[in-house]
This record gives structure tokens, C-alpha cells and sequence, in this order.
């Protein structure tokens, strides 16, 4: 019944410029969800290759300085699970920070299993230079704080929801 309804509501967006019903509504790449997430994300990433060039950090290694800027000396599982990200993606990326001096990687002494990793004196340095990241991607996307706050809690909603549905 809900999908029913949401077909129903997507065909009634999908009217062109003509005001004529497209044959297949569903089936044209402005009406997906999908495509606007992965459009505005495109768009996001573009500001934060601007933003993330002068600190010579990719957007994903910006993510794992995050965590590490917020909890130091973690294990790699660790970060793995706040960035969604598992071991054979995050490793060559704490690979490259580590050559750049950023992060340090070693067996934890608890468990030999596990590899903690922990910042640098360059890697908490690194923190200071990126404090105005935030503001200049809040000025880049127009909207207030409590917009993107709304829009982020909508995104962690809809995250959890798919995540469910696997």
C-alpha cells in the first residue's frame, strides 16, 4: 500500500514542461531519491575537495581524521564502524595518512588481533587548520544551521532505514 501511494505521488510530480504525464514516471533519473543523494553528494564532494586541498587530505582520510580528532588511540574496527567503512577499504586509506605523518598504527597491547591507531603531533596540528571546514561548507550549501541539523537527522533516519531493510 505504500509503495502504491508513493508511485501515485511521483507520478503526480512527473508531469513535463507541458504539463503531459511521462510514459514511465518511475523510470526517469530526477525522479529517484537515489539520484538526488548522489547528485548532491557530488556537489558536496566538490566543495570539500576545495576545502580539503590545502590540508593535502582526501574527503575520506578528512573522515578518519574526524574520528580520530573526537576519540584518539582507537582501533581500526572502531573507526570502521562509525564510517561504515570495513578493513580492505579503511587500511590503505590509514596507509596514506600514516605516510603523511598523520597517524601512527600499532598492535594494541590488549590484543595483538587488533591494530589501535593514534594521532600524531603533525595529525593534531592538522585539526587547528581544518576548524573552519564546517562554516565554509554551511556558507557553500545556503542554509542555516538548524536547515542542515534537520536535513542531517532526516539523512540518519533514512541511513538506519535502509541499513534495516538489507
Amino acid at each position: 500500500m505504500q509503495l502504491d501511494s508513493a508511485r501515485y505521488i511521483l507520478s503526480d510530480m512527473n508531469s513535463n514542461q507541458d504539463g503531459k504525464k511521462s510514459a514511465q514516471p518511475l523510470l526517469q533519473v530526477d525522479q529517484h531519491l537515489c539520484f538526488a543523494l548522489y547528485s548532491a553528494n557530488l556537489a558536496m564532494h566538490k566543495i570539500y575537495r576545495q576545502q580539503l586541498a590545502e590540508l593535502r587530505i582526501t574527503y575520506p582520510q578528512y573522515l578518519v581524521m574526524l574520528v580520530l580528532w573526537h576519540q584518539d588511540d582507537i582501533s581500526v574496527s572502531e573507526i570502521g564502524e562509525q564510517l561504515f567503512l570495513d578493513s580492505a577499504t579503511l587500511t590503505p586509506l590509514l596507509k596514506r595518512l600514516e605516510s603523511a605523518g598523520l597517524v601512527r598504527r600499532q598492535r594494541s597491547r590488549q590484543d595483538e588481533r587488533q591494530v589501535a591507531v593514534t594521532l600524531t603531533y603533525e595529525g593534531r596540528e592538522l585539526q587547528t587548520r581544518a576548524a573552519a571546514i564546517p562554516e565554509a561548507i554551511q556558507c557553500a550549501a545556503a542554509c542555516d544551521s538548524e536547515t542542515l541539523a534537520a536535513l542531517k537527522q532526516q539523512l540518519d533516519l533514512l541511513r538506519t532505514n535502509l541499513n534495516r531493510a538489507e
